[in-house]
């Protein structure tokens, strides 16, 4: 029936596709289904394009089968549309059938194309796009050739699992059969990076005694983002983000990108990283210096290892990345945008959402896939924020569960402002002074907590950490937790991680109080049973009286820890690790009221908020609408654990997240949130969401 040119794996450039649908098989003449996934990269085409050309062997011409219009519709073509017909009118008037949307770019879409005696419909990832009524003959349907843009058309691709089937067949059944593959940055991995307000990176690179380490994990998922498990390396690079091209070692020098393996350094490119259930992690450091190198950016880009092919979707790329100096002077700030430690690549910010915004006296960041150790902080010509404690070590020592308020900080603004590159040391510098000299304090005094345990946590990956503060709760008293937090804070260079470290006693001490009291020694807890515990626990520390947790809110929840009908420790763990920061945080003046005011939305999926965004027809509404929500992928001992971020449609007409920075907020003394949001140039009024739809982030 057909002769299929395809290549390793199943993938195939479009310039290399060819079928042919032959003339002696019956099955042929009742019509056909053509299935596909197709990848075009967003850089590589211009448009109106012929996607897949038809060729008719009798008549010896060709004509568009599959094409893209001007505004990125699939077009799909009746066959033997060809010569005279065709010659007398432009192409786009020829009947046809076209998607209602625009087709995805840098992502895999399935397209069906059923072809019948009597009809014509397209398919786009497993849904009918259109259709309609067709006559076609018998022969009309056969000695046909289909085959993809060649040398001379300016479309690039990639297609897999091509097939032509009968047309009774189940193109759905075709779109979940085998997805193709893609390679993607996870920024909710990232930390130590920050973001400035232009949406380039931050990292501290240069020589030895200077640079720093970050972290950042690949995923390998296929087409519907489920982490896929194959025995592969990959390796990361160093380009340059106007051309691509690798940056050059030079003569005498180290290598630009580096990797650590057991506290030794090594260049990246002689250490790729394992794939371990679809996922791999790096710990990178930068030598060269955006300075050094005539001010350009960098990326990071990230490949598979020994594959033979460089296939776009096989290869994953960073934001623009500014290497910047350590030892700079500290830029101010005005805003309130805190920096997302967090974003598959795609959302940060900053401004009191963690430090730097994107437009001046902002208060919110954007939160893009990045979870940091940092928060980052934005700051295009934006001052950043710089906090001062005054309060004594002793004084944070007596904050009790029910009275810690991070109140005692005092902010200061300056109105300089100075360069990209320094603004970095906002948060490493100027906010970690109190730290710095806390912990030479607890330093010289002898900290109970070793520094190989400082070492191992500002290195560590969450799970480490995690255990690692179990260990210490345990073990270490109140006093000696707020002592290691200091230290993390001045090895880390930033005070971020202290809220977390210092809650750590309390939230593993209840939480070991609550499951012993839901389990009574069991193994597992019905969920039904846990839901009445769960609801008196975050009244309990959230300190909120007149509003409970809704039934969706549980279903939230109970994604959030991957419950069943039976839960075990580890599921309820896992969930108590993601609600306690939040209802923690609403114990704090200012969350309290909102939350009970329904200005917090409550905990709702980040597909939800973007939904409750859109209007009538799909449209967005206004731009300067906004709602409220916590991450569902932050849970301790992540630094952005229990902070809210805004969703909001801003004056370009785009849906954007950014994370706020609370302890910015309870610094900022007479002002309520409400207030400071308001006076946010993106932010106008308040939005809700009026459905739920319980579809999870």
């Amino acid at each position: 029936m057909v002769n299929n040119l395809i290549e390793d794996d199943g993938y195939s450039s479009l310039k290399d596709l060819k079928l042919e649908i032959m003339n002696n098989n019956p099955d042929v003449n009742g019509g056909f289904n053509l299935c596909f996934w197709l990848y075009l990269p967003s850089d590589s085409s211009s448009f109106p394009s012929t996607i897949i050309h038809q060729h008719n062997s009798d008549i010896n011409s060709s004509a568009p089968f599959l094409a893209l219009t001007a505004n990125k519709e699939m077009v799909l073509y009746p066959i033997r549309f060809i010569s005279h017909e065709a010659s007398n009118s432009s192409e786009m008037e020829i009947a046809s059938v076209k998607s209602k949307n625009k087709v995805a770019f840098n992502k895999w879409v399935h397209i069906g194309c059923e072809v019948a005696t009597d009809i014509m419909r397209l398919y786009i990832n497993g849904e009918i796009m259109e259709e309609m009524c067709a006559t076609f003959t018998f022969d009309s349907l056969n000695n046909i050739s289909l085959f993809g843009a060649n040398e001379d058309v300016s479309v690039q691709g990639y297609v897999r699992g091509m097939e032509i089937l009968p047309v009774t067949s189940s193109i759905k059944d075709h779109f979940v059969k085998d997805p193709p593959l893609q390679l993607h940055v996870d920024g909710s991995s990232a930390t130590d990076i920050e973001e400035d307000s232009d949406g380039v990176w931050s990292i501290v690179g240069g020589k030895a005694s200077c640079r720093r380490n970050f972290s950042l994990d690949v995923v390998l998922m296929d087409a519907f983002e489920h982490p896929v498990n194959k025995e592969m390396e990959v390796v990361a690079s160093l380009i340059y983000a106007d051309n691509g091209t690798h940056v050059e070692k030079r003569d005498d020098s180290e290598a630009p990108l580096l990797t650590s393996s057991d506290g030794i350094e090594f260049a990246s490119w002689d250490r790729p990283s394992k794939l371990v259930n679809g996922r791999a992690s790096f710990k990178l450091k930068i030598s060269q210096l955006s300075s050094k190198c005539d001010n350009k950016l960098f990326r990071l880009k990230f490949f598979i290892h020994k594959k033979e092919k460089g296939y776009p979707f096989l290869e994953a790329f960073t934001p623009s990345i500014r290497c910047i100096s350590r030892n700079l002077n500290p830029r101010p700030s005005t805003l309130i945008w805190k920096r997302s430690t967090s974003a598959i690549h795609a959302d940060i910010g900053t401004s009191w959402l963690d430090g730097g915004s994107v437009e001046p006296n902002n208060i919110v960041h954007e939160a893009k896939p990045i979870p940091s150790s940092k928060r980052v902080k934005l700051g295009q010509g934006n001052p950043f924020v710089t906090l001062k404690t005054d309060n004594s070590s002793k004084q944070r020592d007596q904050q009790s569960h029910e009275g810690y308020k991070p109140n005692g900080r005092t902010s200061y603004l300056e109105a300089r402002q100075e360069t990209h590159e320094q603004s970095y040391n906002s948060s490493c510098d100027s906010d970690s002074s109190e730290a710095t000299n806390s912990c030479k304090s607890n330093a010289s005094n002898g900290s109970p907590v070793s520094d190989i345990t400082v070492f191992k946590y500002c290195l560590g990956n969450l799970t480490e950490k995690s255990l690692l503060l179990k260990d210490l709760a345990n073990s270490a008293s109140e006093k000696d937790l707020m002592d290691f937090a200091m230290q993390v804070s001045q090895f880390s260079g930033c005070l971020h991680h202290r809220d977390q470290i210092r809650i750590s006693k309390r939230i593993i001490e209840d939480g070991t109080k609550v499951w012993n009291l839901l389990s009574q020694n069991n193994y597992h807890v019905l969920w039904d049973n846990m839901i009445p515990v769960l609801q008196d626990q975050f009244m309990k520390i959230s300190c909120c009286r007149s509003r409970i947790l809704t039934q969706q809110d549980f279903e939230v929840l109970r994604r959030i820890g991957s419950c069943q009908d039976l839960v075990g420790q580890e599921n309820f763990e896992k969930l108590w690790c993601w609600l306690y920061p939040v209802a923690f945080n609403l114990s704090q003046n200012g969350l309290n009221e909102m939350w009970d005011s329904r200005w917090i939305e409550g905990i709702v999926t980040k597909e939800e908020a973007e939904s409750s965004l859109h209007g009538p027809g799909n449209s967005l509404v206004d731009p300067g609408t906004f709602v409220l929500r916590f991450p569902t992928s932050r849970s301790w001992p992540h630094p952005d654990a229990g902070n809210l971020i805004v969703t909001y449609v801003g004056s370009d007409f785009v849906i954007h997240h950014r994370l706020l920075s609370l302890n910015f907020f309870h610094s900022s003394g007479g002002k309520s949130l409400k207030e400071m949001l308001l006076e946010e140039r993106e932010l106008s009024r308040l939005g809700r969401i009026t459905t739920r739809s319980l579809r999870f982030a």
